[in-house]
């Protein structure tokens, strides 16, 4: 008899399965059912950019490419970033293209931890990061943020957060699943504690492009001392709806690049060629689709913050992403419980906030990349169950 538990990595074996898919997947196998659950843009891809990717087929150019990606996706990464985010990279030795946000994440994270070595992990964040952090012999360190700071990073937590072992930081914003963002005068600060240090920072880009209300993302790499010890990670999911084409890329310097390309020519040898070609096409000529797009999700933003807001779950308004993170403390039910309720008596699927870091409890993430009937039909649901709650109690 095989003993399977002694064989696997134990730092694998203690992970607990993502709780987005857990909620996901019980969605998936009921009738009727209102996901509201999953960050998947309900916009196909653009036709131009999938034309482009049908293109490169068609002419038969389906061979690997260069480990660290297209050279001709990564001169458009950095003319992109730069254009928009004014940050400026080498495209010969400071991009790497991964397959997703993801993999950069997991790249970084995997080059620089050593065992014992702490990474702070603001929270609530998105999934990953503390697992990866921990299959790696890391030790993830909680930063918590609350709706009273709305949901940011501080000088001061991330000072006390900070012991001789931290190795670096993450900065996951825009924020999945609150919808904060950090603005210029935020970030100085956050940068103010770090020039003086040998911590790294990993900055989670992926929303960068959607923000709200007049707000613009400003990335930390272009302060003063920060594009040193910074890696940033973006791609091509979430800006132009590409979630299917598994593309990210990462940019940094190059001594932390090249380590991150090493693990990527030995685990993945190189992204998908296809989406690559399609993703250059994305980079020049997809501005207006995403900034169609990013206005349809305003409108989401709005109606559905102020229906939580009507229905009396006070909801933090986002300026990022498109997520929403009302509080159900007032209906006296965990955030688990809420969930498991609401799924089971409305057929409406959201996620609790207790997914993304035990902070979250409390609260619920719900996604508005859904189409606004869709969204509609889903809140006139909870309306219903916080209605039949308030009566049972």
């Amino acid at each position: 008899m095989m003993q399977y538990e002694q064989l696997l990595n134990q730092n694998l074996l203690h992970v607990k399965p993502s709780g987005i898919r857990k909620f996901f997947d019980l969605a998936e196998q009921m009738e009727n059912v209102i996901s509201l659950g999953v960050g998947e843009p309900d916009f196909l891809t653009p036709w131009h950019i999938r034309q482009e990717a049908v293109k490169s087929l068609d002419i038969g150019k389906t061979r690997y490419t260069a480990n660290a990606g297209l050279l001709a996706l990564r001169k458009e990464i950095c003319r992109y970033a730069e254009t928009h985010f004014s940050l400026k990279y080498d495209y010969k030795t400071e991009v790497l293209v991964t397959v997703g946000g993801s993999e950069g994440i997991d790249l970084f994270l995997r080059a620089v931890i050593n065992p014992g070595d702490e990474i702070i992990v603001p929270e609530p964040s998105f999934v990953c990061y503390n697992p990866i952090v921990s299959v790696c012999g890391g030790v993830p360190v909680p930063l918590v943020t609350t709706a009273q700071n709305r949901f940011k990073v501080t000088a001061q937590a991330l000072k006390e957060s900070i012991t001789p072992k931290t190795k670096a930081l993450v900065l996951p914003y825009p924020n999945n699943p609150t919808g904060a963002i950090m603005e210029r005068d935020e970030l100085e600060e956050i940068a103010a504690v770090l020039r003086d240090s040998d911590i790294l920072v990993i900055s989670d880009e992926i929303y960068a492009n959607l923000t709200y209300g007049g707000k613009t993302h400003v990335s930390i790499a272009t302060l003063e001392g920060m594009r040193e010890r910074t890696v940033v990670i973006n791609g091509f999911s979430k800006t132009f709806s590409m979630t299917g084409w598994r593309l990210g890329y990462a940019l940094g310097p190059q001594p932390l690049i090249r380590q991150m390309t090493k693990l990527h020519q030995f685990a993945i040898m190189s992204a998908p060629t296809t989406s690559q070609y399609g993703a250059i096409d994305a980079l020049k000529n997809g501005d207006e689709d995403t900034e169609q797009m990013k206005s349809e999700y305003d409108y989401r933003r709005r109606y559905i913050v102020n229906a939580f807001n009507q229905m009396g779950l006070s909801c933090f308004e986002p300026e990022g992403a498109f997520y929403c993170f009302p509080s159900i403390q007032s209906t006296g039910l965990s955030s688990d419980e809420f969930c498991e309720q609401l799924l089971k008596e409305k057929n409406v699927a959201v996620v609790p906030g207790t997914a993304f870091g035990e902070s979250g409890e409390g609260f619920i993430r719900v996604s508005y990349c859904y189409s606004v009937d869709h969204i509609r039909t889903a809140m006139n649901r909870i309306r219903e169950f916080l209605g039949e709650l308030h009566h049972e109690n």
